[in-house]
């Protein structure tokens, strides 16, 4: 259990959308505006973190020219809690990076928008964890048997499915330790902040979550989002 620590939740929403854009042979759609139910993804994933007893603030992630849409879906859920739009920059550590600095917080935790279906107990057992571990995220165990190959695409090995897991957010950190890691590894590509504390060789506890706690990547899982909901 944390007691007397803060916590700021983060919530990403500056992607590009890049694969969702691809399949649907459109520019400039971002997805988590896309709607469910008469609803922005954004707003499902920032209803869920503006109810939790741990989170005391929220910071949101956004693009430079959506700052006024995303506040008006702030303004449409009428959120008690502090939150703060901050400029999401060109990759996702850029993101992240710009909103831990934005925050003076002992642990943040970080989710993506366009990742509605997020439930209470994950979000709690994340947090109630930090006080083990110095990072902690969400996860599935892999459904599928997974292969690493070399640059050629020659199988070097097989993973074991019990040993192997698919990363879901939230991601919780301690924020100190976070910040350290991006400015540390500023350069290097990565593509979850559990990579960088990885590194380091610092010991990153996954929590299971379970398969509804999809990222809407395609407008198939914009379907499935709609089925989880119906």
């Amino acid at each position: 259990m944390i007691e007397g620590k803060k916590v700021t939740a983060i919530i990403l929403a500056a992607g590009n959308s890049t694969r969702y854009n691809i399949t649907r042979n459109k520019d400039n759609v971002n997805k988590n505006f896309e709607e469910v139910k008469g609803k922005s993804l954004l707003s499902f994933s920032l209803r869920e973190f503006s109810k939790n007893d741990y989170v005391d603030n929220i910071i949101i992630a956004a693009k430079e020219n959506e700052m006024n849409y995303v506040q008006n879906i702030i303004n449409e859920e009428n959120i008690n809690k502090k939150i703060k739009i901050v400029q999401g920059g060109e990759e996702r550590k850029d993101s992240v990076y710009n909103s831990i600095k934005n925050s003076n917080s002992d642990i943040v935790i970080i989710h993506d928008g366009a990742r509605p279906a997020i439930k209470q107990k994950y979000i709690n057992e994340c947090i109630e964890n930090m006080d083990k571990y110095k990072g902690v995220t969400v996860g599935v165990k892999s459904v599928d048997t997974i292969k690493i190959t070399d640059e050629n695409d020659i199988v070097i090995n097989t993973t074991k499915r019990s040993n192997t897991w698919a990363i879901q957010t939230p991601q919780c950190f301690d924020r100190k330790t976070l910040l350290e890691m991006h400015e540390k590894y500023k350069n290097d590509f990565v593509t979850d902040d559990c990579m960088l504390l990885e590194k380091d060789n610092y010991a990153i506890k996954i929590i299971e979550g379970d398969y509804t706690n999809l990222k809407v990547t395609t407008p198939v899982d914009l379907k499935t989002v709609n089925e989880i909901f119906s």
